[in-house]
């Protein structure tokens, strides 16, 4: 690819390694409930999608809506855990540090959730007014909208852009909106056995933080 003018990080399991953490205690909840929820399950629907994405996969999988008090007692118990556990992806600070271009934050997650992933993985000030969030735009998610809001913010090309994801959603989004996506596969879920499906194909996968700042180096963007 040529040399991007930007690069847009997703958070969860790219920046902070979330998603066995969150997966864990919303695993936990829908059992409670009696629902048959798997690790298999859960990658297939719930990993990296919005709270309402969820819900609704929830009834399309089990016929059974969530309680109307499931999001605020999920969260409730979600934000002290991030705060408390939550740790920065190996290798991220040096990254971030040895960038020559803008970069930002585009994620899935509500302002207080995003807000508590950063501040317990202690990254918040390299992201400060760069953080674009699904409520900021009409279609969250495999759309492109957050994508090009981003962008857009940034006053950067699509096609200029690099975006770095790990879930299939992420992927789609980032492909749909015109620009160069890496996956990146160092988080603890993909450890856990998440892949991309077959019809999805990034422009490049990634392993490790230090492998992405090597091939940031090879850009000429770090």
């Amino acid at each position: 690819m040529t040399t991007p003018g930007l690069v847009i990080f997703d958070c969860d399991g790219v920046v902070v390694d979330s998603e066995m953490l969150s997966a864990g205690l919303l695993m936990g909840m829908m059992a409670d409930l009696g629902l048959p929820i798997t690790l298999d399950i859960f990658r297939d629907d719930f990993l990296g999608r919005s709270f309402a994405v969820s819900a609704q996969k929830c009834i399309e999988r089990f016929g059974v809506a969530l309680p109307t008090d499931f999001e605020p007692r999920y969260r409730a118990h979600l934000f002290p855990l991030l705060r408390a556990q939550l740790q920065p992806m190996a290798g991220v600070r040096q990254v971030l540090a040895a960038l020559k271009v803008p970069c930002c934050l585009a994620t899935s997650s509500g302002p207080e959730r995003l807000a508590a992933s950063l501040e317990g993985a202690g990254l918040q000030d390299w992201f400060e007014g760069r953080c674009f969030l699904a409520h900021m735009v009409a279609h969250p998610k495999p759309a492109p909208d957050l994508f090009l809001h981003a962008a857009a913010q940034m006053g950067v090309a699509p096609e200029a852009c690099l975006v770095i994801e790990d879930s299939e959603m992420g992927v789609r989004a980032g492909l749909a909106a015109g620009m160069a996506v890496w996956q990146f596969q160092g988080g603890a879920h993909m450890k856990a056995g998440y892949h991309l499906p077959d019809d999805v194909k990034p422009h490049r996968v990634i392993a490790t933080m230090p492998e992405l700042q090597q091939a940031f180096v090879a850009l000429g963007i770090c």
